[in-house]
């Protein structure tokens, strides 16, 4: 199974529920693989249990509890669960009372089957059933399951443990309407519904006072956001008027529901970030009809256009998938074509793989494996030039990072992203997350500027003295440069 995206340590504030005062917290291990709303989930769970009084550890010899939280959209996912799951149960045979759970997408996805295969796990809890968890754990007839899909949870009450760094991913709305003929999450996340203004606007305050600097507003369909007549560019706008905020972004958008409310935003509002994730898939028209998406390639290319005019120097990316049944070489070379035309900062390329249960799970294919992997690697290339063209157009310029932390490599450097969310790395001597950069750019790969301070924008959090629940003051400007 591919590293998990996350595990991170939380703090316990009570004794659980039903244990007699004086016991020992319970402790759990959480570990997240997927997407960056499973990502947001676990740290909902994370906030769920510590109010009941569990204590989550990095190392799961040490739960009493253990929970996976998963992702039905990468290929074998049935099988990487299941060989992470086979790993994990060496505890359970140590220790006969540690709770094994499996959240997330494939336990909506794929439960029948994988109790079939691993029956000794105690808990398969979907996307709407983590409020459920507290009971869940405390025992049971096993298995116990919590899988069914409900349009209105949307946990807009629960806030999230959200973990340590200068930006806060927050949740705005849930599932997905758009029914993509390759896409599992309307079966496994349910349909569209949107979290209340005021929820969001508090769970920013909150994220503000824990001293985050940016907020990245999350949702499969993020800009179908809706909620007592407003729409998503209204709740950027108010986003942005709260003190405090620095940074604002979302994703991912989809291009059907990209409105002038939405574009007026990003180009009136400094604190919404010159960056934009407009997911692609094909430009073959043929291919995006077959993929149920919404919308032609002229289509996108005038609302492309659009967006570039609208606000000067932004940034794009997107998402690829080669080899959809039908999918010629036609179709391909218009991709290809298509990527050499708008220049896209970078790409996520993937080649398509069926998921059971989605619309074009019987659809014969037509692209066997091999024939996939040589376009893939095609468009790798040509993205790889691409990027690496655009990231030496900012050679010589000045770029505001916002430090995230120590860099891999070199040693003694620190890494953080642009405005225009770029990652650049950077001499760290003084330097601490959270803090806003001004550097300039001297050299660049296809991923990474290489840059050197230029001036010290701001500082972090505990250099200004500030603790988790004080307000940075509204009036900082610190530094930010206009876009």
């Amino acid at each position: 199974m591919a590293s998990p995206v996350d595990e991170l340590p939380g703090s316990a504030l009570a004794t659980p529920a039903g244990e007699p005062p004086g016991a020992a917290p319970r402790r759990v291990f959480l570990e997240t693989y997927g997407c960056q709303m499973n990502v947001a989930d676990s740290e909902l769970v994370r906030g769920l249990l510590a109010r009941e009084g569990w204590v989550v550890v990095p190392d799961p010899a040490e739960a009493d509890a253990i929970l996976v939280n998963t992702c039905a959209i990468r290929e074998n996912a049935e099988e990487r669960v299941l060989g992470r799951f086979t790993q994990l149960l060496q505890h359970k045979q140590a220790r006969p009372g540690v709770q094994l759970g499996l959240l997330g997408c494939v336990a909506t996805h794929q439960r029948e089957r994988l109790l079939e295969r691993a029956p000794w796990i105690d808990l398969i809890v979907g996307p709407d059933g983590y409020r459920d968890l507290p009971v869940l754990l405390r025992g049971g007839t096993d298995p116990r399951i919590e899988v069914r899909l409900d349009r209105d949870e949307t946990y807009a009450d629960l806030a999230p443990d959200l973990a340590p760094g200068p930006r806060a991913f927050l949740t705005v709305m849930r599932g997905c309407d758009k029914f993509c003929t390759f896409c599992v999450v309307p079966f496994t996340r349910g349909r569209e519904r949107s979290l209340p203004a005021e929820a969001v606007l508090e769970q920013v305050r909150s994220a503000v006072g824990e001293g985050k600097r940016e907020v990245v507003l999350l949702g499969q369909t993020v800009n179908a956001w809706r909620h007592d007549g407003l729409d998503f560019g209204d709740l950027l706008r108010r986003v942005a008027r709260v003190p405090g905020v620095e940074r604002i972004r979302f994703t991912s958008p989809h291009p059907s529901d990209v409105g002038e409310s939405m574009i007026d935003a990003m180009a009136g509002e400094e604190k919404v970030m010159p960056w934009l994730h407009l997911p692609l898939q094909s430009a073959s028209d043929a291919v995006l009809a077959a993929m149920q998406r919404g919308y032609g390639l002229d289509e996108y290319r005038r609302l492309l256009e659009r967006i570039r005019a609208r606000v000067p120097g932004i940034a794009v990316s997107t998402d690829v998938i080669v080899g959809f049944p039908g999918e010629g070489e036609v179709d391909f070379e218009a991709t290809e074509s298509f990527l050499r035309e708008v220049r896209y900062d970078f790409a996520y390329l993937f080649k398509y793989s069926a998921r059971e249960g989605t619309r074009a799970w019987k659809i014969e294919e037509t692209v066997d494996e091999a024939e996939k992997g040589r376009r893939l690697e095609r468009l790798i290339a040509l993205q790889e030039a691409i990027s690496l063209e655009r990231h030496r157009e900012q050679v010589g310029r000045e770029v505001e990072v916002l430090v995230e932390g120590p860099s891999k490599r070199p040693p003694g450097h620190v890494h953080g992203k642009t405005r225009d969310f770029k990652t650049a790395v950077l001499p760290g001597d003084g330097i601490e997350p959270g803090a806003l950069v001004l550097a300039r750019v001297e050299d660049a790969t296809a991923h990474t500027l290489l840059a050197v301070p230029a001036a010290t924008a701001g500082l972090g959090a505990s250099a200004l003295g500030r603790s988790k629940s004080e307000p940075r003051d509204p009036g900082r400007s610190d530094g930010a440069t206009p876009r």
